[in-house]
């Protein structure tokens, strides 16, 4: 598997001034030995697919429901609020579950964490321990047998059909690995993820439908499907595109040896998620990208702007430096970054550390990859790099 190289092999590399032609100091060591258990790309002969139908009959159900709401008469008010409500859910996830919980980019006070908990909730896309738990075993082993939503079994797997079958038992096996022990010892975390159905159905279908029921006399059908069904499967669309475009489509700036990618129409709907590939690099960045303006980062806008009332704090971002050298080093060329050096100093100031096997590939090693901030294996050499903005300190001394 071609993805972030590992540390155990080094070259340094210079070019030769006559010929222009790149020579090794000292050449890459040819390897036998294979890395610690690490799960295979793609399903073997022995495994057996096996469908959830009754997911598959719900979300048949669901879609036929959110053609429906197309066609049913509405109040304009009501298409106003599903469009809000959905934001709410997607903040749920976007600023909550993905940039807080599972990758610990920031931290918050209570009231903010319970804020977004019921958000969260509103999305209805599992509790936020099992939401968690899942993108960090998809970061620590992304686009293997491990990933929940593995790319490399093809668009509509990544999509939506990782959540019509049963997963992968390598998914569980190389899941058990990843750390959760945080949220484990979070009291409010545990309380959701407990009593989530009651949660879900009550701020997920209860309350958007009765809303525009009860203060405005829409008709059931019309709430049900427009807050409910349509705000729903679009949400879930939005969020599943993540998965499967951001990594098929879209450029490679900071490494091109991995499929997640950057794309704008996914960040700009996805609010501030579809810079995939910065995400993948720099996972513990709270900002996801390192794009200055909001418009196609509504989550960063969000974040910050709780952070103007301390809400949100210790906010983990990504040095200038750090990012150049991560472009200089992997990235496709796409990047403006890329044009600052020349071949020559750019092979003479940066190390390639590769370790390849006895055919020529690129060994891949659970420690190349890492969940977020938190994770035991992030190096500390990338640690003095990471900026850390609105500190809590800070603040104690302002209050």
């Amino acid at each position: 598997m071609v993805h972030k190289v590992s540390n155990s092999t080094m070259a340094i590399a210079e070019v030769d001034k006559n010929e222009n032609m790149i020579k090794t100091k000292n050449s890459l060591n040819v390897s036998d030995e294979k890395p610690r258990d690490f799960p295979a790309e793609l399903p073997g002969p022995e495994y057996k697919l096996e469908l959830v139908w009754r997911n598959i009959i719900i979300f048949a159900l669901l879609h036929i429901g959110y053609v429906a709401a197309f066609f049913i008469d509405k109040f304009t008010i009501t298409k106003v609020f599903g469009v809000v409500y959905g934001i709410c859910g997607g903040f749920g996830i976007t600023a909550g579950a993905h940039r807080l919980w599972a990758h610990n980019s920031y931290k918050t006070n209570t009231a903010y964490k319970i804020m977004l908990l019921i958000f969260q909730t509103i999305a209805f896309q599992n509790s936020a321990y099992e939401w968690t738990r899942d993108h960090r075993v998809h970061h620590k082993f992304t686009d293997t047998n491990a990933d929940p939503h593995n790319a490399r079994r093809g668009f509509f797997f990544s999509h939506m059909g990782w959540l019509l079958c049963k997963k992968h038992p390598d998914v569980k096996k190389f899941g058990a690995r990843v750390s959760m022990a945080d949220l484990e010892a979070d009291p409010i975390i545990m309380f959701q993820h407990r009593h989530y159905l009651k949660l879900m159905l009550f701020f997920s279908l209860i309350l958007p439908v009765f809303i525009p029921w009860y203060f405005w006399g829409e008709s059931f059908w019309a709430s049900f499907l427009i807050a409910g069904v349509l705000r729903y499967i679009t949400s879930l669309h939005i969020t599943w595109l993540i998965n499967s475009a951001a990594h098929t489509y879209g450029m490679k700036p900071f490494d091109k040896n991995i499929s997640p990618s950057d794309s704008y129409l996914v960040g700009f709907l996805a609010m501030g998620e579809g810079w995939h590939n910065y995400h993948h690099v720099f996972p513990y960045d709270y900002k996801t990208s390192e794009l200055g303006f909001y418009v196609f980062n509504l989550t960063t806008a969000f974040i910050d702007f709780f952070s103007l009332f301390g809400w949100t704090y210790d906010l983990k971002t990504v040095s200038p430096e750090m990012i150049r050298r991560r472009v200089l080093r992997t990235g496709d060329g796409s990047h403006p970054a890329s044009k600052e050096m020349d071949t020559k100093e750019l092979l003479n100031k940066f190390i390639l550390s590769q370790a390849i096997d006895k055919n020529g590939n690129i060994i891949h090693n659970e420690e190349d990859s890492i969940w977020g901030f938190n994770d035991e294996m992030l190096p500390a050499e990338d640690r003095k790099y990471i900026k850390i903005i609105n500190k809590h300190s800070n603040l104690k001394k302002r209050n």
